[in-house]
């Protein structure tokens, strides 16, 4: 990537996350980057927007701690 489109990337991005932002998504600017991606790769973005509600809604559907198994000496 050249630097004029990496310029231009970067504005994007900024830009996009200042709406966002307006919007109150509580999307950091790292998170909106790695959904963005996810749509230029074609994900449906409806999909992840369904995905991060449901994540932001409920943050821990896993336990805390998780269980290894006992090591072998």
């Amino acid at each position: 990537m050249d630097e004029a489109a990496a310029q231009t990337a970067w504005e994007s991005l900024d830009l996009l996350f200042h709406i966002s932002n307006i919007l109150d998504t509580g999307l950091d600017q790292h998170t909106l980057s790695v959904l963005i991606a996810l749509c230029d790769l074609g994900l449906n973005p409806e999909a992840l927007a369904a995905v991060v509600k449901e994540l932001q809604r409920d943050p821990s559907p896993f336990p805390s701690t998780l269980t290894r198994p006992a090591s072998t000496p």
